[in-house]
């Protein structure tokens, strides 16, 4: 018998094309809720599970997990996403005249270009999307006829888990390029005393957000290297049946990729075939100083998205409500 290898915290693995094939398959979903299922692993989050989640409201006390949407956002550099851009239409010093004036206002924003979920139409890959579908499904004008984020419009909602691997390594951020594996999620956990179980909303919390916001430049967030989950990950969270998966980084994945021949290894595994939505840019920081004082990684999480329809992801303003 071969022993097995020692665990080494946040170590980088070199993964092939074919290891993420055969965990995307091992993995897969389709089909289990039937071949029109549109909602993924949110399935799981059953009535029961929602009820039980309830519970977990004991002070009230709320924390949003958003940034603010406008231009001081992360989005730099060349790409398609720019910062949500805030325009005033009317104003109280141009309406009609007389004792009644008002205000109305509009936003353009790329829709994933701050705190946000994707949806299970985001990716596709060999031509398929989540539960089989084709690329057919994709309208250049009219978004995504299956698998819209609109979906997740009344389910997003449940028992929230905050894994904080930063504070965990003692750390006041992972380093850029560091993964996350399955066994620094199972460990983490296990030092925090919580259980990631089925149907649960997991935020892994890298420090990342705190750090580029603590030196006062987003610098190359968006896009550049960075902490993130590696490709194991998915055999912690597609194993225990999550929800979702969210984090403090722009792309929740390690960068560099740990595969060098494939671009998004995990988006490919969790959203197209084991159907687990994935959050980017989640403001994590005073939630997870609330749960290290109070020693409580648990709470009631409520993140519905815009319903959009056609669109292949959602801006959010996420509460976590402990």
């Amino acid at each position: 018998m071969t022993e097995a290898a020692p665990f080494s915290p946040l170590a980088r693995r070199s993964v092939t094309h074919e290891t993420v094939d055969q965990l995307a398959t091992k993995y897969r979903t389709w089909g289990q809720w039937g071949a029109d299922d549109e909602l993924g692993s949110a399935n799981y989050v059953t009535p029961e599970r929602l009820v039980a989640a309830a519970q977990l409201v004991r002070t009230g006390t709320t924390f949003s997990l958003s940034l603010p949407m406008d231009v001081t956002g992360p989005m730099h550099g060349p790409s398609s996403r720019v910062n949500p851009q805030h325009q005033m239409l009317m104003t109280a010093h141009d309406s009609l005249p007389g004792p009644v004036r008002y205000n109305d206002d509009a936003v353009y924003m790329p829709l994933q270009s701050s705190t946000q979920w994707d949806s299970l139409a985001h990716v596709f890959y060999n031509g398929e999307g989540y539960n089989g579908r084709g690329i057919d499904t994709v309208g250049v004008v009219s978004g995504v006829s299956a698998n819209s984020i609109t979906a997740l419009r009344r389910h997003a909602v449940g028992r929230g888990v905050l894994l904080d691997l930063a504070r965990f390594y003692d750390r006041d951020a992972l380093e850029p390029g560091a993964c996350i594996q399955a066994e620094d999620l199972e460990a983490c956990a296990q030092a925090q005393g919580v259980d990631v179980g089925e149907g649960d909303w997991v935020l892994v919390r890298t420090g990342q957000m705190a750090q580029h916001r603590n030196a006062g430049s987003w610098g190359d967030y968006a896009g550049g290297s960075a902490p993130g989950l590696g490709v194991s990950a998915a055999d912690f969270l597609c194993s225990r049946r999550v929800a979702g998966v969210a984090s403090d980084t722009w792309g929740l994945e390690a960068l560099p990729y740990e595969t060098a021949d494939l671009y998004s290894p995990l988006h490919i595994i969790l959203l197209v075939n084991a159907g687990i939505y994935i959050g980017e840019m989640w403001d994590l920081d005073a939630l997870a100083e609330d749960c290290a004082d109070n020693k409580v990684y648990e709470f009631f999480l409520a993140a519905p998205p815009l319903p959009i329809t056609g669109a292949v992801a959602s801006p959010i303003n996420p509460i976590a409500i402990k």
